[in-house]
């Protein structure tokens, strides 16, 4: 990420637009109007969606506010019915199976609970009008701005969220002393139980509000710079000041047993923030962030005056010429992992991870609840934090995993009789919610979302090496997720089998020997997908016991069961199978790419693994795209990186081209369904690029999916390998010139470059994987 004049400079010299680094900045000349066209900042645990507009709109999240409080939703009738869906599923009454489904083990109510707004921030001006307009988000110090003249005045709002400070912070400034007029309010539609304002204490907004289970208190602090402030009761109006800030925080009922205590824990950050001033806090934020975000810089070309124009002009430019802006490619890039800082960071006791908006939300009813949904989208959220050095990002989410975890327990208990383990269906809440979600046979009964969270565990230690997680965190989950299965498998044609399940989110058409015909179903006994979950997780349990030392039945339990785990398998076409059968699709052009786990995020199925089921993958991602896969934003990136693990460079970049010019919203937010904002796009794009410069899940691979024509020159460091291992590359028309790996834990290491290139290290010939030494850097050269 080249680093040019940084944008306060520029603030009020539009000629210097030019200037402005187009991998690094989002800039519009108009304000926002919805979530979609905001600049999003966040620090974790608040997010703030500035509009910039005549009267300011901030729409304001803290990340536990959901809508209700947790409710056993388990059906208790589905225990008793499982036997008998298990019969009906091997004797091949799949309708009669799917059916009895529905009735028996369908959660009631149907769906957990969804993430709700906070409160609004509304900053009237009294301007009418506002000339010479220009708003930033700047994605390296993550940091916003809007300036603009009204009435022969620059006014300038500078927007931070700050992870040091715990809370969000806005300074504005009149460039003309005394010409600046405010009014400050705070609002909310629902479940408001009071709401003042005071200038005794502190210049202050105070909304306190009750949304069901979740109460929280929500205050803005005014401190000006000239000028006199007065209270309404329920807003304050600064008058004739030159620079005024708004240090804004919120504190739930979700970490703090009483209103007392989340209060004090409020008025203590900001009390820590007035008295530090904005600066400070400011300045304290900009480096947290810049530093983390700095680890990795991408160059994948330059935009010269394509990259100089607004957003919105630099999207429809693309849709025309894609070729004459590479830098909006790494603007996403780096959008993403900027988004992903924003929205997930270690907060303390009960972190909450990414959920489907990040954390940027402003509906009572947003697109599918904004919750977890663990058969993807959770899981996308994460594919970019340990290849792109974003380790720290992850804790939050292994903190829902273990709220999540007791309540899947006893799930595994009242749904299936199993007293050891946990299991998770295909979406949870904030509270872990373990039942089965919404109502319908393609995606409801899918009990595998604990053996997918698990995997995160597993590959945090391999990418961190850090033993002492995988002692004292992972294996605590990797565990008792495979406790579960040990259970609830069953044995079927001479393996251990899931039923009933599903291919989320995908339906076959029953045929004609397996009852109604022609009809569409979704459950089945042992989908490929789970297969290939089980052969993760078992290889995974496997792995920590020996480097953990653990002998006896938690390691001989795994080896029992991955020997009788069904092997991917190949049908007529030559394509990875779904279902148990070959199965009519019932939709050809599915937009879930489930079967093809096992190739990503997954490793059994990938090229230097067996060629056999590469090939295979490779068939039916080819003719599901034939068939008009890839039609969300998220379904296009997760095609980006299994391309990425075939080796097939010209494609990944072909539908990183494809999906920038379809899906990203007006302020670069992913879009899914119906236009609708999902932020999982934005991390698996990210990730996608990653995954084409570098993979390590068979050995260190530089360059294994290069695009060289439509990238034959360029760099990335910073990125990340398992076994921890960083590393940096450089190369030249179409081919590497010069990586550096340096290795932070020692260890072996094994290494590919392109397609099996010939290379030295440290000036020898790479025969074979070499032992480094923790913190040594590894050059490597062609031959």
């Amino acid at each position: 990420m080249r680093i040019r004049n940084p944008i306060f400079v520029l603030l009020n010299l539009p000629s210097a637009y030019a200037q402005w680094d187009p991998s690094r900045y989002l800039y519009f000349t108009g304000s926002g109007n919805s979530l979609s066209s905001s600049l999003p900042l966040g620090n974790g645990r608040l997010g703030a969606a500035v509009y910039g507009s005549t009267v300011e709109k901030i729409s304001l999240n803290e990340n536990s506010v959901w809508s209700g409080p947790w409710q056993d939703r388990g059906n208790a009738s589905s225990k008793d019915a499982l036997s008998s869906i298990r019969q009906k599923l091997q004797s091949g009454d799949l309708s009669g199976a799917g059916q009895q489904v529905l009735d028996t083990m369908s959660g009631n109510p149907t769906s957990p609970k969804q993430y709700h707004p906070t409160v609004d921030m509304g900053i009237d001006f009294g301007h009418s009008s506002l000339g010479n307009y220009t708003r930033v988000l700047d994605t390296l110090q993550g940091t916003g701005w809007v300036t603009y003249m009204a009435g022969g005045v620059n006014y300038t709002r500078e927007y931070i969220a700050s992870y040091p400070a715990g809370l969000l912070a806005f300074k504005i400034t009149a460039s003309q002393a005394g010409k600046l007029n405010a009014k400050i309010s705070l609002s909310r539609s629902q479940g408001v139980q009071s709401q003042t304002s005071s200038t005794s204490e502190g210049n202050s907004i105070t909304l306190r509000v009750n949304s069901g289970s979740i109460a929280f208190t929500s205050e803005a602090r005014v401190v000006n710079d000239g000028g006199s402030v007065t209270s309404d009761g329920k807003n304050i109006s600064v008058n004739g000041a030159t620079t005024l800030y708004i240090f804004f925080n919120t504190e739930t009922s979700y970490r703090y047993s009483s209103q007392g205590a989340w209060e004090a824990e409020l008025k203590r950050k900001l009390d820590n923030a007035v008295k530090a001033g904005y600066s400070a806090v400011r300045t304290a934020a900009v480096t947290d962030t810049s530093e983390i975000l700095r680890r990795v810089e991408l160059d994948l070309g330059s935009s010269r005056s394509a990259g100089s124009q607004p957003i919105p002009t630099r999207l429809s430019n693309y849709k025309k010429n894609a070729n004459e802006d590479p830098e909006l490619v790494t603007l996403y890039f780096n959008y993403g992992r900027y988004l992903l800082l924003a929205s997930s960071r270690d907060t303390g006791d009960r972190s909450l991870p990414a959920n489907l908006q990040g954390l940027w939300n402003d509906q009572y009813s947003p697109p599918w609840q904004s919750k977890y949904t663990i058969n993807i989208n959770t899981e996308m959220n994460y594919w970019p934090a340990l290849t792109t050095n974003l380790a720290e990002t992850h804790k939050a989410l292994f903190d829902l995993i273990d709220t999540a975890r007791p309540r899947g327990a006893a799930m595994a208990q009242k749904m299936y009789g199993c007293n050891n383990g946990f299991v998770l269906h295909h979406n949870t809440d904030l509270w872990g919610d373990a039942a089965p979600v919404d109502k319908g046979t393609p995606y409801m009964m899918w009990p595998m979302g604990g053996a997918w969270l698990s995997q995160h565990l597993m590959e945090h230690y391999r990418f961190t090496q850090d033993k002492a997680f995988l002692q004292g965190r992972a294996w605590p989950v990797l565990k008792q997720a495979a406790e579960f299965y040990y259970c609830y498998l069953f044995m079927y044609d001479g393996h251990y089998v899931t039923g009933p399940s599903l291919s989320p989110e995908n339906a076959y058409v029953v045929p004609s020997n397996m009852k109604t015909a022609g009809r569409s179903e979704g459950i089945d006994i042992a989908p490929a997908m789970d297969d290939q979950l089980l052969w993760e997780l078992f290889t995974n349990v496997i792995d920590a016991a020996k480097i953990l030392g653990i002998t006896g039945t938690d390691l001989e339990n795994a080896q029992n069961y991955l020997s009788k785990i069904k092997a991917p398998q190949v049908g007529s076409k030559g394509q990875i199978l779904e279902w148990r059968n070959e199965y009519e699709e019932a939709e050809p052009g599915h937009r879930h790419m489930s079967p093809l786990f096992g190739l990503f995020p997954g490793s059994q199925m990938t090229p230097l693994k067996s060629k056999t089921l590469a090939d295979a993958s490779k068939v039916l991602i080819d003719g599901r795209m034939r068939a008009g896969s890839g039609s969300t934003g998220w379904s296009r990136v997760w095609v980006m990186n299994l391309y990425a693990r075939l080796f097939e460079g010209a494609t990944v970049w072909s539908n990183a081209v494809t999906f920038l010019q379809t899906y990203p919203l007006d302020n670069l937010f992913n879009s899914g369904e119906n236009r609708w904002f999902q932020i999982d796009g934005n991390f698996g794009f990210t990730s996608g690029i990653a995954e084409m410069l570098l993979q390590s899940h068979s050995v260190v691979h530089i360059l294994p999916a290069l695009p060289t024509s439509a990238v034959p020159k360029g760099s990335v460091s910073g990125l990340v390998a398992r076994g921890n291992f960083v590393v940096d590359i450089e190369w030249n028309n179409g081919s590497m010139t010069l990586a550096t790996v340096t290795s932070r834990s020692g260890g072996k290491l094994a290494l590919r470059v392109e397609n099996e290139a010939n290379f030295n290290v440290n000036g020898e010939v790479y025969t074979t994987a070499i032992n480094t030494t923790a913190g040594a850097k590894y050059t490597i050269t062609k031959k």
